[in-house]
């Protein structure tokens, strides 16, 4: 009896990565264009230190996407698990031997670079609960089975995240877990009775002191923009000023006052949606956020496009780990969520966050690569 190869199985490095989405690479690419050409005027028309930073972890982040789109998606299958346990113990070393940061304890230094794990969790979470789905047949999602447990993966990562304390990174931690869980396709019983759940937890975390002071005062001040305009809404205020300043078609680059003069926090990272609102106004600013859509309906494409129910949860839960980036960065400094240590992907300077996305795109391209492959396919799937 011959056996017939899958077109995957017989093409070597070179055969894939002539197969890579030339578009998604393009669309992030100019995303990441943007944080350059942004970070170059933060630094007052200079290169350092953020601007040529940023290009060289670019370049760096592009390679070791090649290098997982490459390869094979089997491997990413049997990895997730391991993954996503060694985020945990990265995790758990934070409060050991983590470095204290504006008053909280979110990064490890290994060999001189600073590394965030709640950042590289979300990829790993995204691909633990895929590989979980994917060995569970479709009837059992809705079952004890396909709840209790994923929501056990999540809710690790998610407290000792919390714990940092990182309500901002918590939070897209476990809403991007949850997606994943949507979209395995649990039945709407346990959504509503989620839903019910997560309204008294937070009610419980008021009461009970678990969310910080600072934390409920930045709530306070997203929901009542007159409370302390000189205090908590201090920031927030400026960064709505400045990107209403830039108008229709903005100040133009490098021209924008309150970024220049110093009104606003945290410009080069956190804020920098900020920066690039008031230099190149609303036609700017819906340009960047096309880009980063398009980004996630390629994404989306890529995951219908996907033979194994492993490939199309991975690519589709990564692709809106990006979009929950972009929705609460914007709303932040555009006054419409409470503001959280949230970067904009790609744009803002940081070395974690640039790692994650592009390793996780790297994944929605081995997805694309390989999406001819159905060996991955699990008995009770259609």
């Amino acid at each position: 009896m011959t056996t017939i190869l899958l077109p995957e199985k017989q093409l070597g490095i070179r055969g894939r990565l002539l197969r890579i989405n030339v578009l998604l690479l393009v669309l992030l690419w100019a995303i990441g264009g943007v944080g350059v050409m942004t970070l170059y005027s933060v630094a007052e028309g200079s290169w350092t230190p953020y601007a040529s930073q940023h290009l060289v972890r670019f370049a760096f982040a592009t390679v070791i996407l090649l290098a997982v789109a490459v390869t094979p998606l089997r491997f990413w299958l049997e990895a997730a698990y391991p993954l996503y346990f060694a985020g945990l113990v990265l995790l758990l070393l934070v409060p050991v031997i983590g470095d204290v940061n504006n008053g909280a304890k979110r990064w490890i230094s290994l060999g001189g670079f600073q590394l965030q794990p709640s950042e590289l969790m979300k990829i790993a979470l995204v691909m633990a609960l895929a590989r979980y789905y994917h060995g569970l047949e479709y009837k059992k999602v809705s079952t004890f089975l396909g709840v209790i447990p994923p929501l056990v993966l999540i809710a690790v990562p998610v407290g000792l995240v919390f714990l940092q304390p990182d309500l901002g990174t918590a939070i897209l931690t476990g809403v991007a877990g949850i997606m994943v869980v949507l979209l395995a396709g649990i039945s709407w019983r346990w959504i509503v009775m989620g839903v019910v759940a997560g309204f008294f937890g937070i009610i419980g975390a008021i009461q009970t002191g678990l969310l910080k002071a600072y934390q409920i005062e930045r709530v306070t001040a997203f929901l009542d923009p007159t409370y302390d305009p000189l205090g908590a809404n201090f920031h927030p205020n400026q960064s709505k000023i400045a990107i209403g300043s830039g108008g229709v078609d903005g100040k133009g680059f490098m021209e924008g006052t309150q970024s220049q003069l110093g009104f606003l926090p945290e410009k080069h990272t956190d804020f920098i949606f900020t920066i690039f609102g008031e230099e190149f106004g609303l036609i700017g600013t819906l340009g960047l956020l096309m880009l980063y859509f398009t980004t996630f309906f390629v994404g989306t494409r890529i995951s219908l496009a996907a033979k194994s129910h492993f490939g199309r949860l991975l690519a589709l839960g990564i692709s809106l780990t990006l979009v929950m980036y972009v929705l609460v960065n914007t709303g932040m400094v555009m006054g419409l969520a409470p503001v959280v240590g949230v970067p904009l992907p790609l744009v803002s300077y940081g070395g974690t966050v640039m790692l994650a996305m592009m390793g996780g795109f790297g994944l929605v391209m081995s997805v694309w690569i390989h999406r001819h492959q159905d060996t991955l396919r699990t008995p009770g799937w259609r």
